[in-house]
This record gives structure tokens, sequence and C-alpha cells, in this order.
């Protein structure tokens, strides 16, 4: 039982009444703890708001946000080894991580339900340690870092066409955002195994797999395996991205839903592979990523997982 309740709130996403409407709303038949809130700022997206949380001695940390909220709190979280256990109030229209765990959506009393007296599952968290003109940073993340097209796609996804067609509508963005990316030249060494020269205009690494509109870019991404999926992609002209798209949206999409198939595929233009470790340079930096937000240009980056990291309700 839930005896005292930490909020980590983003008040640009909501108000607090109407969080404490839904709080109520989900107590209905449950007995009330104690509750205290930390609201997030500008200069302080979740972590700060998380520390003073965790000081206060909670049963349960519970986020109420969007994905920078989600992962701040979650990266503090990890980065200090504890087993208390952490709920999610997905706010905003992003909410990967929910999306993924299946956490309800649009919907603050079903999601403080979940998070009330939903059983944790251990879900691990990646960390991704980026050379950036600014120097050395390191970041955790939840859903997936990298270079090339994901930001595109997601940013420029009509969001119309996405209420009409579902995941259909990241068909035609990620032709424009193919538009956008060029083919680079750059080195992967992946766990224990010997370096090796790639090319390619985007590379994926993934703790989660799907993304908005319940497009599934990594099939096999699972968040609590202990391992990091990565994608990468390098297709060139009208004949190759139509391969490509064939590949993402019906070899490794359709056809598995429909259980005609349990394998992923890969092919010239689209690699899937699997490791805990990835080490990446650059000849020139890119534009990087990290759970959908573009933190500045890169050269060389090592991306890294933490097991069981975080216990999710």
């Amino acid at each position: 039982m839930t005896r005292r309740l930490a909020i980590v709130w983003n008040p640009s996403k909501t108000d607090q009444d109407t969080l404490t409407e839904g709080l109520h709303a989900a107590l209905t038949d449950a007995p009330t703890p104690e509750v205290f809130w930390w609201e997030t700022t500008e200069d302080d997206p979740g972590g700060g708001a998380t520390g003073r949380a965790v000081e206060w001695n909670p049963d349960l940390v519970v986020v109420a946000g969007g994905d920078g909220t989600v992962r701040a709190v979650a990266e503090h979280l990890a980065g200090i080894d504890t087993s208390l256990e952490m709920g999610i109030v997905p706010l905003g229209t992003g909410n990967l991580l929910a999306r993924n765990l299946d956490i309800p959506l649009n919907d603050i009393p079903a999601a403080f339900t979940r998070a009330l007296t939903g059983h944790a599952r251990p879900v691990d968290i990646g960390w991704v340690d980026v050379d950036l003109a600014g120097g050395h940073e390191r970041h955790g993340f939840v859903v997936m870092v990298g270079f090339g097209i994901d930001a595109h796609m997601i940013a420029e996804t009509n969001d119309d066409l996405k209420d009409k067609a579902g995941w259909l509508a990241y068909a035609e963005s990620l032709g424009r955002a193919l538009a956008a990316s060029d083919i680079v030249p750059f080195h992967i060494t992946a766990d224990d195994q010997p370096g090796r020269d790639e090319e390619g205009h985007t590379l994926l690494i993934a703790n989660c797999g799907t993304l908005q509109g319940g497009f599934t870019l990594l099939p096999d991404a699972d968040p609590s395996d202990g391992q990091l999926d990565y994608l990468l992609l390098s297709a060139e002209g009208i004949a190759q991205w139509a391969g490509t798209v064939k590949t993402m949206l019906w070899d490794n999409g359709l056809k598995r839903l429909i259980g005609n198939t349990d394998e992923t595929t890969s092919t010239d233009t689209v690699t899937h592979a699997r490791a805990r470790k990835l080490e990446v340079t650059l000849p020139e930096p890119r534009p990087f990523e990290i759970d959908g937000e573009q933190i500045g240009d890169t050269h060389a980056f090592t991306v890294t997982v933490q097991p069981a990291a975080l216990h999710i309700r």
C-alpha cells in the first residue's frame, strides 16, 4: 500500500487541480496516502525535483509530464540506484515510454490507478556519453538515441493525418525526413566485437521500439531485456527507399502483427542488431537526439545499458 506519494509534475502540461481531481478519482476505493507535490521548472526539468522528492522518503514517485520530464525523473532514480518504485501519468502528445509500457494515455485517473495499484516491473535505462561542442555530457534515456531521420519523422508527421490514419501517417513523414538526411560514414564497435566501418543516414539505439501512432520502429526492442536494439538505415534513391518502407512497414510491421512471422528482417539498407555497449565515431559532427530531443552536434558517443535500473508500475 502506498502511504507516502511524491508527485513530480510539469506545470506547462497541466494544472495541479486537474491532477488532483484525477488522483482523487483513482482513490475512490483506496486509502488516501500522504501526498506532496514537486514542480519542474525551465531550469530544472525534473532531476532536482526528484532529488528533493526522494529526500522526503516516499513509497512511490509519480511523474506527471511528457517525455522530457519522464526522462529526467528516470535518469535521477537510475543514477542513485534506488529500489524506489515509479509511476507515470503521461501528459502531452509523445509519451513514448508510457506507450511502450501500455500505461493509459489521455486518462489521468486511469494512469493514477495504474501507478497506485499496479505491480512494478524492472525497466532498463540507457546511458549515453556524448562529445558536443560545449564538452562531454552524460545523459540517461528511456526510449532511444541516435542521429538521422528519427526526430524529423516524429516532428514532421502531420497531426491531422495522424489522427485519421494512425501509424500510416509516419510513412508520409519518413519520405520528407529522408530527403533531409545524407549518407555518412562512421565507425562502430559493438560489445567486445572488432570495430567496423559502416555508412548510413540514420543510426538509432533503442530501449523501446514503438513510437507515436503505434508505429513500431524496432520490433524486437524490449525495455526489460538488459540489451539495446539498434537500427541502421542507408537507403538512397527512390527504389532503395521504397524497399526500406516495405521492410519497416510490412516485413517488420503488419506482417508480424498478423502473426506470419516473429523474425525481424534485415536488408542491404535496413540493419537490425543488439548490443549492451556501442561506441560510434563520425568524421564530422551530426545532430544527435535523445528521446526525440536534439541536444547538439556530435562526432563521438558511447551508449551503454543499465539493466533493471527502474521499477515502474
